[in-house]
């Protein structure tokens, strides 16, 4: 029981900050006319997370800890890459208020997020540092336990993003409030 709470509060505590990914999914539920639309974006978060998780418990978090040069290339590409991102974000600005622009294909949803997902530091660092490292205080299956859980917090909350997100959107038309959450 203990490693379903501890993997609940921290898969939560971990996931709910709104960051690039979460505020992506959030903006495809809300922008394309059925939730399902979203549904590339959402799966495509949840298999990223689920390797993540998975190789974190296995054990890469030791390995990636252990060498100073691949924390310091993994933070180094990863700041790259959110200041790409950064800069898309703020290219598409003055595209915000058009819907039609932010529905995109299934194919760059699936892009955009999986190169959000594995190559976002904080990411990385919350399943690599934090949950691999909590998962040593667990074995057999107690250590599945706590694995499953993370996971499938993690998959609730991108599809509970999406929905929120189409939510919002039926009521929000003129695109205010997601420009603020941008």
């Amino acid at each position: 029981m203990e490693a379903l709470v501890h993997g609940i509060i921290l898969a939560f505590g971990l996931i709910i900050p709104l960051g690039v990914l979460n505020i992506f999914i959030f903006n495809q539920g809300a922008t394309h006319k059925k939730v399902m639309s979203a549904f590339p974006s959402v799966i495509t978060a949840g298999i990223c997370d689920t390797i993540l998780i998975s190789l974190a418990v296995a054990g890469v978090s030791i390995i990636i800890l252990s060498f100073e040069w691949v924390r310091v290339l993994l933070y180094t590409i990863g700041f790259i890459f959110l200041i790409y991102i950064g800069w898309l974000m703020w290219k598409d600005r003055s595209e915000l208020n058009n819907a039609e622009n932010k529905q995109i294909s299934p194919k760059r949803q699936i892009t955009f997020a999986a190169s959000v997902s594995l190559l976002n530091p904080h990411a990385i660092l919350d399943t690599i540092g934090v949950i691999g490292t909590n998962s040593m205080l667990y074995q057999n299956h107690e250590k599945w336990i706590f694995t499953i859980t993370c996971i499938v917090v993690s998959w609730v909350w991108f599809f509970a993003l999406a929905i929120a997100g189409k939510r919002v959107g039926r009521f929000n038309k003129n695109g205010t409030i997601l420009k603020w959450i941008n």
